[in-house]
């Protein structure tokens, strides 16, 4: 698998798990992690982006991910397309995402910069 196949892999377990090692397995220990395209204090560190996780986890069941479908992609990098559904609570709605992920030379993210845009009726 690419690194960004192994990255999407992961980031969907860790999404559902909310389980540190996993998140540490594909996050780069000083990775930026941006969650917003306006995101100007991104979360710096491992430490950092768990914690975010952590603060910031989803319910299980109230979401669902969809597409995957690599745009480009090299060794270094790869920009990564998906639509997210959340059936309930205070995010609910379609969210059309673009990911930007940079990797390492271990294939861990040391930068991921998500762009996301909900789509309206």
């Amino acid at each position: 698998m690419s690194n960004a196949e192994n990255f999407l892999t992961g980031y969907l377990d860790a999404w559902r798990t909310v389980d540190a090692d996993v998140v540490r397995s594909i996050f780069a220990p000083d990775a930026i992690y941006r969650g917003r395209a306006y995101d100007t204090e991104p979360d710096e560190g491992i430490d950092a982006i768990v914690a975010m996780w952590d603060d910031e986890q989803d319910a299980p069941g109230t979401w669902s991910y969809e597409g995957g479908v690599i745009e480009m992609e090299t060794a270094d990098a790869a920009v990564i397309r998906g639509t997210t559904s959340y059936t309930e609570g205070p995010k609910q709605g379609v969210y059309d995402n673009l990911w930007l992920v940079r990797f390492d030379g271990e294939g861990r993210a040391t930068e991921f910069w998500d762009w996301w845009v909900e789509r309206k009726h």
